[in-house]
């Protein structure tokens, strides 16, 4: 039965078609190494569909995927309720995959190990029973939060943003909230776009004991209005990440470079790319962002299915594998696995 929840989709990226991903497929590169995917969601509305046996399918697609973590998307959230606390369905929600996945009934994959659902900050100290609430739902799983502040004056950038409060993370009250965080041991991801990068910095150096995860390598835009400007574009990202890098408490996460945000066109194409044409789009941005933070504070993520719209499951994981082929092993397992394990404390052997 189909969900009646109305559609939600951001703008920021194609939707996924699996008769047009199903043209391509590849060997899969160094199928044994551990992974955990820390960053991907799940949802059903407006006739977009993709929960736990989609999730089970793609990772049964050849990579050695051990754990997940649910990142905030507006899933299940209660119905009715005070407008506060209905976020706590998402936790519920995500928590009832994870129940799911630990029965061994949709692969060996532990989907849901760790969850990031989201708090409105801007209600100040009241978040703090929001998230003891998200706590409780969360049986162990819950691990943050993520309060997106993506905003561009440019609507052809910001999409279903256009209309979020400009300078959120700067807001006092905003502030107050996420002072709440750090107390309860919870970490705070961040979705923005990079111009915002540097709102983040001075966030992160005012609450320097708050773990934060910069989300999909600082978003940066090739649409709209940056349109054709990479050329102009990249320097000014790449100084924004080397200068929010300087921050210890800021870590990376090494995806979402398959939306449509950054201004490629791969999902127009008669044929789904291959992981090398995604490694030689994304090498500049990852690697900027491995140099500036290290192998230790970076994490590549699916993204999935946001990223599903450009390639598959394999095929991006094969990017990855082939972007990281010249780190050292021990590298290698930061990147893939065991920052996304210190980061979301996450109990997988």
């Amino acid at each position: 039965m189909a969900s009646t929840l109305p559609a939600s989709a951001s703008g920021l990226y194609a939707d996924p078609r699996e008769d047009w991903l199903a043209q391509y497929t590849e060997e899969i590169i160094d199928p044994y190494r551990p992974i955990i995917d820390p960053h991907h969601h799940l949802w059903d509305r407006g006739g977009l569909r993709y929960l736990i046996e989609d999730m089970r399918d793609d990772i049964a697609s050849g990579h050695n995927i051990i754990a997940t973590v649910y990142v905030d998307c507006r899933s299940m959230y209660r119905a009715a309720g005070p407008e506060a606390f209905r976020p706590v369905g998402e936790v519920e929600f995500a928590n009832g995959v994870a129940a799911m996945a630990a029965s061994g009934g949709y692969g060996k994959a532990a989907i849901c190990a760790g969850i990031v659902s989201h708090v409105n900050l801007l209600i100040g100290d009241q978040a703090k029973a929001v998230l003891e609430a998200e706590i409780a739902a969360g049986n162990g799983r819950f691990r943050g939060i993520r309060h997106s502040s993506a905003w561009d004056e440019d609507p052809n950038v910001a999409h279903m943003y256009a209309n979020r409060p400009k300078g959120l993370l700067l807001d006092p009250t905003f502030r107050k909230g996420f002072a709440c965080l750090a107390p309860l041991g919870l970490s705070f991801d961040a979705w923005l776009f990079h111009p915002q990068i540097g709102e983040l910095t001075d966030l992160a150096r005012a609450f320097p004991e708050t773990r934060i995860v910069l989300d999909h390598c600082g978003g940066p835009v090739g649409t709209g209005r940056f349109a054709g400007k990479r050329s102009e574009t990249f320097p000014v990202w790449r100084a924004s990440i080397q200068e929010i890098a300087k921050c210890p408490n800021v870590v990376v996460k090494l995806g979402g470079l398959a939306m449509c945000l950054l201004g490629y066109d791969f999902h127009l194409r008669p044929k789904p790319p291959s992981s090398e044409e995604l490694a030689a789009a994304w090498r500049p941005y990852v690697e900027t962002c491995i140099e500036a933070f290290g192998p230790s504070r970076c994490m590549f993520e699916s993204n999935f299915p946001p990223d599903k719209g450009q390639c598959s499951y394999q095929v991006i994981f094969n990017a990855f594998k082939r972007l990281a082929s010249q780190y050292s092993e021990v590298e290698k397992t930061a990147l893939f696995s065991k920052t996304a394990k210190d980061v979301y404390r996450l109990d997988i052997g």
